[in-house]
């Protein structure tokens, strides 16, 4: 894994990113999140360059994180792994004791790996399935 530094950004850092690999067809203002102001954004740095982004809203003893991506060169080489741990641990440092996420069905392997089960079933945002995963913290 290349050198990683994970720090604090503004949910306006977010959008490109989200916007490039979440949802590119799409226009800018579909990866914008109604409450972003209120959460907290996590991004990974390579070299000073933004290469993958999470947002994280904590209310009252459940978290949520949304708008997980990376940017597909820096893919699969355990950024977004350490992204992720950080964000459970910023969950935890927030008094919560649940996390979840809406996952994308093909990524939930990978969300297996640190502990998030499936709960409830399948459901789509336009064509691209769907399914809810948390954890206790």
């Amino acid at each position: 894994m290349p050198a990683v530094d994970i720090r604090s950004i503004s949910p306006a850092d977010t959008y490109a990113l989200r916007h490039q690999v979440l949802w590119p067809d799409k226009p800018l203002d579909y990866v914008k999140v109604e409450n972003d102001a209120a959460g907290l954004h996590f991004g990974a740095f390579v070299k000073d360059a933004l290469v993958a982004v999470i947002s994280l809203f904590v209310e009252n003893t459940e978290a949520r994180f949304r708008k997980f991506a990376t940017h597909p060169h820096y893919q699969r080489q355990g950024i977004g792994s350490a992204l992720l741990q950080h964000v459970m641990a910023e969950a935890r440092r927030h008094d919560a004791t649940h996390i979840w996420c809406d996952a994308r069905q093909d990524s939930a392997e990978f969300y297996a790996r640190f502990g998030l089960l499936p709960q409830g079933s399948v459901f789509y945002k336009g064509p691209i399935p769907y399914v809810r995963m948390g954890r206790e913290l």
